[in-house]
């Protein structure tokens, strides 16, 4: 049987990180989110700081900066003739299905679910929450300023789609890509766990 893998793709300041953890931790199984960018710092030779940066991020600034990097890293990739934001992606992409063989986990974001499509194993899971909700936590749990909060957080939902569409050639988000979409203003955090666990039993990925 093949390892139960979970993939949380989410709007930002909807909750997506905190159901990840939460379920982790009842399942007692591994949970991979920022975990990912420092696998591909030592894959890739690119600091982890700057992956953190461009994480999930897709622009004319983000190819710039990588392009004319001076890192020598990528001769350990062996795709000398792929634009180096490309073999960011492919070294992400190798972590990630290494990562669903090694054993059961949660991995959040970054294309997991198109990376791993073809794995029987796995839940695709895509979070969403109100705006209003969204703004709540943004300003209450993250700490971030009211100022233009709306917007800010219109503008990294729109670069992870972007992102997303330019590997996928899908739009992000769109429930038909995803086996299970919750709204968290109608659920609340432990009632997204809840509904993601009842999924992983009715589709006898629990072990």
């Amino acid at each position: 049987m093949s390892n139960l893998v979970i993939t949380i793709s989410r709007e930002y300041a909807s909750g997506g990180r905190d159901i990840g953890t939460k379920l982790a931790e009842e399942l007692n199984i591994d949970y991979y989110d920022k975990e990912i960018i420092q696998m591909v710092s030592e894959k890739s030779g690119l600091s982890a700081d700057f992956l953190e940066k461009s994480d999930e991020k897709i622009s004319s600034t983000f190819f710039h900066n990588l392009q004319y990097s001076a890192y020598s890293g990528f001769d350990t990739l062996a795709y000398y003739d792929t634009p180096v934001p490309d073999k960011v992606f492919i070294a992400q992409s190798e972590i990630i299905r290494g990562l669903a063989l090694r054993s059961d986990c949660i991995i959040v974001g970054r294309c997991a679910d198109y990376i791993l499509r073809e794995d029987p194993g796995i839940l695709r899971v895509f979070i969403r929450a109100d705006m209003d909700d969204r703004i709540r936590r943004a300003v209450n749990v993250y700490g971030l300023s009211e100022q233009k909060i709306a917007e800010n957080i219109k503008k990294i939902d729109k670069s992870r789609a972007n992102y997303y569409k330019f590997y996928t050639s899908m739009r992000w988000g769109e429930s038909e890509h995803y086996d299970l979409v919750i709204n968290t203003s109608f659920s609340g955090i432990d009632g997204a766990v809840e509904t993601i666990k009842a999924m992983v039993k009715a589709k006898g990925l629990i072990k």
